[in-house]
């Protein structure tokens, strides 16, 4: 079994939104996504405009009402294979609290871009130099993801790797967040299909 972490602030609006997108999207795969928060907001659900945001893009309305937050800790960093946080402050967070996870953690738009530089054959050779067993073979696409870190060009502004934080705001900007998330969570699933998914 793989296994993907999503990480955001309050675990209520973006990271839960990753995580049940990319549940539904690699439902027939053998792996588990789970997320989690930088701030304990005390296991509350998601908001009606997250859930309207993850209705829109093709979750469950259970799988969105059921979702309560939860915080993250070392030892819930230490099992994903690949972490992804929402800003870079969330990656920041994840690397003081899991030092040993730096490799495996990305924001969800940095990994985008970094995967949008490798090709269907760079990533699955290096997953199918890992053997056969899903964890492993994700984890080698994260490391040829990561090594593109430094060649591909960087985003015109840092905060290109962000996504926005809606919590408390407009609809508008609830769906400004959704439209940086959904297509850097496309390319994630590319790259997870290619790593698992039998070719």
């Amino acid at each position: 079994m793989f296994e993907i972490m999503t990480v955001c602030t309050g675990n209520v609006c973006r990271s839960p939104l990753a995580e049940q997108l990319l549940r539904t999207r690699l439902a027939d795969l053998p792996g588990t996504v789970t997320s989690g928060g930088t701030y304990d907001m005390g296991g509350a659900p998601m908001p009606d405009d997250a859930q309207r945001l993850a209705a829109e893009n093709g979750v469950s309305a259970d799988m969105s009402s059921a979702h309560r937050s939860q915080l993250i800790s070392p030892a819930r960093l230490s099992s994903p294979d690949l972490i992804l946080a929402m800003a870079r402050e969330h990656r920041r967070s994840i690397v003081e609290l899991a030092p040993s996870r730096l490799r495996a953690a990305f924001t969800v738009r940095e990994f985008a871009r970094l995967a949008s530089d490798a090709t269907d054959d760079e990533l699955r050779s290096a997953a199918d130099a890992a053997g056969t067993d899903p964890s492993a073979r994700l984890r080698a696409v994260v490391a040829a993801v990561a090594s593109h870190r430094g060649m591909a060009l960087p985003p015109e502004s840092p905060d290109d790797d962000d996504v926005i934080d809606p919590y408390r705001r407009s609809w508008n900007t609830y769906q400004l967040s959704g439209s940086q998330l959904v297509p850097a969570v496309d390319e994630v699933v590319r790259v997870v299909r290619l790593a698992v998914a039998p070719a």
